[in-house]
């Protein structure tokens, strides 16, 4: 019984088995001749979709225009039709779609170039093109009537070429539906395009704001192509300005330019009346400005050199040197400006005295102040840090903080190597203008002027300076150098580090020579050529654009001599002299301005009483000096 219980059993199985063999070969030959029935239809969707667009063009091809519009139109009519999860599917068909449109456009877009270049007339095949293909050809031809109405606008076409279009397009089926308002408004369209170019060029010049303002007084006075053009453009700009805009006006205020930022925030205010953070902006500008009025009496020019940062070195001891007098302590510099200040004076930029555009002639501007304020140009002479200076006590090169900002650095009489903003006049300015905002005009801060000699703000920048500068090192008893080229390379980097952070500052430069000429009237022409040359390409190109000139000891030439003729036709406009009084005035293509020096031996001049009270400026650490 048992046996034949196991028996039993196992044949059970085996039928069970059997069943689910049968099951799946039933299942797996379904879907067999299902993936088939897919595949077949798929494979023949896919040829079908590759067979479209060959269709489509040989339909054109044999002017069969009907046919390749019915091609286009089942497409289309299948992907209006798609389901929501059909997707993948309706992309191929809006790629046949844009297959099927490119090769109408281009076709329309090859007539419609040998009309405007060639005053091509359309033969009847053409027409018989055009007409047939309707929607697909009227919409290219509107494009290319509203394209060419707007090269009118802009100047780039003749009207005759204009006429001429439409009148070979125009009469053709639905285009007139197109053309006939265009032609309407062509004499319009004329009138405007002398506004809406000017205020493309604003544009190109990079001047969103006078494009905007010349845009929105051109919609104004026009409807129709002209005023539809108009916003467009209006909502173009206001698109691209915006965020540039902003930067622009957010740095102004960054670095003192209210009056600038004042102006430029009251007219985004306009163009986008409901930003706050415009109208936050212009709050803190309006809070900085003041009436201004135009200035037409004397322009105080005041000279510094290198300032004496470390008075223990320039004053104590037996080896102290004999030229202090030469130059004025940081302390004695910031006293002179907290007496300018009191006097209301405000720095300006005197390139603001001038319309140089023209390279051939100069024109004279009425500088502006804010009422109640007298200008005061400030000249830094020839930072180039000589290494005769250094028992002075004066720095050694100007150098960047972890910040940004330029710094003077010296070694002090313990021989430890100093790093601060107000070791020199250039940070001790900055951080008074920090203090006192309404001491500038418009973020204007100083002049540097720069020679070659030995080195530029304390790095030797060319090879030609090596030369001098380890004469001058081993006059101080200081250690030579020997600069790879690789260490010029990395000094003038370093320099051109510097030069931009005091641009974006508000500082501007000019030469002083290459060499440091101390008499550039009695110098011959060849002599000072040569030394501009060298100026120009190894000190000049670190710094850009250089419009003005420092003659050293204030040693000038007339501004009709042949010399000075030579420097106003390389670019220099404004050139200083010396003298103790304010004096400047406009010669042939030149502004010229006297400058006064000050130093310890100069500062009790009469001169200078309206400028500072003497007794107030004195460093009391000169009474260290043996």
């Amino acid at each position: 019984m048992t046996v034949f219980s196991s028996e039993y059993h196992v044949g059970e199985d085996d039928r069970k088995n059997s069943r689910g063999y049968n099951i799946a070969a039933v299942l797996c030959g379904v879907a067999l001749i299902v993936l088939g029935v897919t595949l077949i239809f798929v494979g023949r969707t896919k040829a079908y979709e590759m067979d479209t667009v060959p269709s489509f063009e040989k339909a054109i091809d044999e002017g069969r225009y009907s046919d390749a519009l019915s091609i286009y139109r089942e497409i289309q009519d299948e992907v209006l039709k798609a389901s929501p999860d059909d997707q993948d599917s309706n992309a191929d068909r809006i790629q046949l779609l844009d297959s099927m449109e490119s090769i109408v456009r281009e076709r329309v877009d090859s007539l419609c170039d040998h009309i405007i270049s060639n005053r091509y007339v359309l033969t009847a095949s053409d027409i018989n093109f055009l007409n047939s293909m309707k929607e697909l050809t009227s919409s290219v031809v509107s494009e290319r009537m509203y394209g060419i109405s707007e090269d009118f606008l802009l100047g780039k076409i003749e009207k005759p070429v204009v006429m001429f279009f439409f009148e070979q397009l125009g009469p053709i089926g639905n285009f007139s539906a197109t053309a006939n308002p265009l032609l309407r408004e062509l004499d319009y369209i004329e009138t405007a395009t002398g506004d809406v170019q000017s205020a493309e060029k604003a544009l190109s010049e990079g001047d969103f704001i006078s494009a905007v303002k010349k845009y929105t007084l051109v919609n104004e006075s026009y409807d129709g192509f002209v005023g539809d053009y108009c916003e467009g453009r209006i909502s173009a700009i206001k698109a691209d300005m915006y965020e540039p805009m902003m930067t622009l006006g957010e740095h102004m205020l960054q670095t003192y330019k209210f009056y600038s930022a004042e102006t430029l925030f009251s007219d985004l205010a306009v163009i986008f009346p409901e930003d706050e953070m415009i109208k936050g902006n212009l709050l803190t500008a309006t809070s900085h400005t003041s009436e201004v009025r135009e200035y037409r009496g004397s322009i105080e020019v005041i000279c510094v050199r290198s300032l004496i940062a470390d008075t223990d070195t320039a004053f104590a001891g037996r080896y102290h040197s004999s030229n202090t007098d030469l130059y004025l302590t940081t302390t004695e510099f910031e006293n002179i400006l907290e007496n300018l200040y009191e006097r209301d004076y405000v720095l300006v930029d005197p390139e603001n005295l001038i319309e140089a555009s023209d390279p051939t002639f100069l024109l004279e501007r009425n500088l502006k102040v804010p009422k109640g304020k007298k200008p005061l140009v400030v000249v830094v002479e020839n930072l180039q840090y000589n290494a005769a200076a250094y028992s002075c006590g004066t720095c050694r090169r100007l150098v960047l903080n972890d910040e940004g900002q330029v710094c003077g650095e010296y070694v002090n009489s313990a021989g430890e190597t100093i790093v601060s903003r107000t070791a020199e006049s250039i940070g001790i300015l900055d951080t008074f203008v920090e203090k006192h905002p309404d001491f500038t005009y418009d973020g204007a801060k100083g002049i540097i002027s720069v020679s070659g000699h030995e080195a530029c703000f304390g790095y030797v920048v060319a090879a030609g300076e090596i030369e001098d500068r380890n004469a001058a090192l081993s006059a101080a008893n200081l250690a030579m150098i020997n600069p790879s080229n690789d260490d010029i390379d990395f000094a003038r980097e370093r320099v051109s580090e510097i030069v931009s952070s005091l641009s974006d500052n508000g500082w501007k430069f000019a030469s002083c020579t290459y060499a440091y000429i101390e008499d550039c009237r009695n110098t011959e022409k060849e002599i000072l050529m040569d030394d501009t040359e060298k100026w120009l390409d190894q000190i000049g190109s670190l710094f850009g654009e250089v419009h003005m000139l420092v003659y050293p000891n204030g040693n000038y030439i007339y501004g009709t001599d042949d010399r000075a003729v030579y420097y106003k036709n390389l670019g220099f406009r404004i050139f200083f002299g010396g003298g103790a009084t304010p004096y400047y005035t406009y010669g042939d293509n030149y502004l010229y301005l006297d400058r006064a020096m000050m130093s310890y031996k100069t500062l009790t001049r009469e001169a200078y009483k309206d400028l500072f009270d003497y007794n107030q400026i004195i460093d009391p650490a000169r009474k260290q000096e043996n």
